[in-house]
């Protein structure tokens, strides 16, 4: 029989009036890829949480190779062998990469002076056996969210684990880059680790795992091994009824608003815009956004889309070339904990930060602002007992509905939407896709600038792609919009 690394049973874990997990069981053996699935807020990061030692559980039992024990802190998952990469980065801005690394395996035995030779020498050794590749001196800051989830995953590495649990970890990673990781992942496995994937990507899972559990609800309602399961019958576990699975793209499906002759609503020309480090990011880019279309890109994190994306949200300036940009933008950030919520205000607070930017008042109207936040509540279906619960106390696939929601209100003229589906379940994510297009489709209905990492959701959705490489957009001609041909002008930089 498969040795059993890993098991949690019947845990229980309540935040004030909401029930996280409620009975919950996990069980993770070694050299298998194991798939973790459900709904947002069904519970699965705070039970993987509870594993990692970031959350006590009320009750309920945690077992290591059938040895009851107590993970009190992330330290105490260390000492047992657990790694965790979380959903939410937990790097240090202001430091290099080597010097998060270092951090992350410093124990008092190891003294005042970090290691940091030593560290750089392990991380490249590792970085040329898992094909994992970011600059090892660059500042955290400065890096992009794809880079920062390699370098996490990379950090859980150094310290050698036996279960190494990653939270949505395709979640910003281009469709080239998620191959090689799985390779990775199954690289593990076979040395007989237990590894552990949580996402929302139905497709992701049953590529890769080799047993699934479906958490609803805070319990565990279906284990099962990858044969026994399909796509439609995990979605229904996921939410209790049948529902629609956002299916694979056909190779040549795009849609086709005719918008030719909308007017526009934001453009730049000749643009150059510096990145965080103050290298060229977008060079000389022409683009155009008309009312009632949607203009996908596409890219490999780091060739200028998140430039480009912050550049029609008006949140940076191009050093060179000119941007036009309308009054009415909703902005959905790639990265909702560190541009879209403030965690420690409640929801209508949130969205009441863009109502702020909105108007040349000083004076709020917090009777509308509540009104505001209970209809995004109900229409995005998220997950709260009121309006006045903190931003923080959301699950992540909750916060990114209230940003969602919040950003699509505001909307009148462009919508910026960096992976607007990160974090978001199945049914959420069917949900935005069809919603996006009747956006657009309505009288007056805005520009959308979709850049996304799920080349899926591009295909599906957008009026024209294009592909960002080495800071150049080129676009994909009609007959070229296929997953093989834009991921090989992804990589090879020509149509």
């Amino acid at each position: 029989m498969t040795r059993v690394l890993a098991r949690l049973d019947g845990v229980v874990r309540r935040f004030g009036s909401i029930t996280a997990l409620d009975g919950a069981q996990l069980e993770l053996r070694a050299g298998e890829v194991h798939g973790v699935l459900g709904e947002n807020g069904a519970g699965k990061s705070t039970l993987l949480n509870v594993l990692g030692g970031l959350v006590r559980p009320d009750s309920g039992t945690v077992s290591i190779e059938g040895v009851p024990v107590t993970i009190a802190n992330p330290r105490d998952a260390w000492t047992h062998g657990v790694g965790l990469v979380h959903q939410h980065f937990k790097l240090v801005p202001r430091l290099t990469v080597t010097e998060n690394l270092t951090l992350s395996i410093r124990t008092a035995h190891t003294g005042w002076r970090l290691p940091l030779a030593d560290v750089k020498e392990r991380a490249r050794a590792l970085m040329a056996s898992t094909g994992l590749d970011f600059p090892l001196d660059a500042d955290v800051e400065d890096l992009g969210v794809g880079d920062r989830q390699r370098v996490e995953i990379l950090k859980a590495l150094l310290r050698g684990p036996r279960v190494l649990v990653l939270d949505e970890p395709t979640a910003v990673l281009a469709p080239p880059e998620v191959e090689p990781l799985f390779e990775l992942l199954r690289k593990l496995a076979d040395e007989g680790r237990s590894v552990v994937l949580v996402a929302h990507n139905l497709e992701e899972i049953l590529s890769i795992a080799d047993r699934v559990t479906v958490l609803r609800e805070g319990r565990s309602v279906l284990t099962a091994e990858r044969r026994e399961v399909t796509a439609t019958g995990l979605a229904a576990a996921m939410v209790g009824r049948d529902a629609a699975v956002p299916s694979r793209v056909a190779e040549s499906t795009s849609v086709s608003n005719e918008t030719g002759g909308s007017p526009i609503v934001a453009s730049c020309a000749s643009a150059h815009v510096l990145g965080p480090r103050g290298e060229v990011a977008l060079e000389d880019v022409d683009l155009e956004i008309r009312r009632g279309e949607i203009v996908g890109v596409a890219g490999v994190a780091g060739n200028g889309q998140r430039e480009l994306a912050r550049l029609f949200s008006g949140r940076t300036a191009p050093i060179r070339g000119a941007v036009d940009l309308p009054p009415r933008i909703g902005f959905i950030p790639q990265d909702r904990i560190e541009e879209g919520l403030a965690l420690d205000l409640d929801l209508a607070e949130n969205v009441a930060l863009h109502e702020h930017r909105m108007t040349d008042s000083r004076l709020l109207d917090w009777t509308e602002i509540r009104a505001s936040t209970e209809r995004i509540v109900q229409d995005f279906d998220v997950r709260t007992p009121d309006t006045y619960t903190l931003a923080r106390a959301l699950s992540g696939g909750n916060q990114q509905k209230l940003v969602v929601g919040r950003e699509i209100r505001a909307a009148g003229d462009l919508l910026v939407a960096e992976n607007p589906t990160r974090g978001l379940d199945v049914v959420a994510t069917g949900f935005v896709r069809a919603l996006l297009p009747e956006l657009v489709a309505a009288p007056d209905g805005p520009g959308v600038l979709l850049v996304s990492t799920d080349l899926n959701e591009v295909i599906e959705l957008s009026d024209r792609i294009f592909t960002a490489v080495r800071g150049r957009l080129i676009e994909i001609p009609a007959d070229a919009r296929t997953r093989d041909s834009i991921g090989s002008v992804m990589l090879a930089g020509t149509v």
